[in-house]
């Protein structure tokens, strides 16, 4: 398994379970910057390949500190305010915990849920078709039509469990 991975989680090896990997060309890229009414700018499209091609659920700082050895002429005010703009653009999604720093991810062509380990932070994407169906389920019961949601689950990780044993 590369470094990037991720590793799935005990019991989410069950036909339940969607993994997505979402590929974004540079025209796709263009779109999204065309699509917040701004100017295709070789800064902008530098942070969205980074975001792209980079792990996924980055922090500002961590985009920040890959695209500065390329371009150090991009500060972290402008991938700051992009990202921002991308988020509410809804191009970008931002998973926020606790204390810790937000993480942003490009926006997948597919939905997915987020489980989030609170000891390291570490971030695994999941699609459940039995959730899914609970949600509708509970938006119908009050009258709702769903349009999005954003579910993000925390507990500690197998990795962390082990390391307190």
């Amino acid at each position: 398994m590369g470094k990037d991975a991720v590793p799935f989680l005990p019991r989410q090896h069950d036909d339940d379970i969607v993994v997505h990997a979402d590929q974004f060309d540079e025209a796709e890229l263009k779109r999204i910057i065309r699509a917040l009414n701004l100017k295709v700018t070789s800064q902008r499209m530098a942070i969205l390949k980074a975001l792209h091609e980079g792990r996924r659920h980055v922090t500002a700082q961590e985009l920040y500190e890959k695209l500065n050895k390329e371009h150090p002429d991009i500060g972290f005010a402008t991938v700051y305010r992009f990202l921002r703009t991308l988020t509410e653009g809804t191009f970008v999604t931002e998973v926020r915990m606790g204390g810790l720093p937000a993480r942003y991810e490009l926006t997948p062509k597919g939905h997915h849920d987020h489980l989030t380990c609170v000891k390291c932070g570490k971030i695994c994407e999941f699609e459940n078709k039995a959730i899914e169906g609970l949600q509708e389920k509970v938006a119908n019961q009050f009258g709702f039509k769903l349009t999005h949601h954003i579910l993000e689950l925390y507990g500690v990780c197998p990795s962390c469990q082990a390391k307190n044993l």
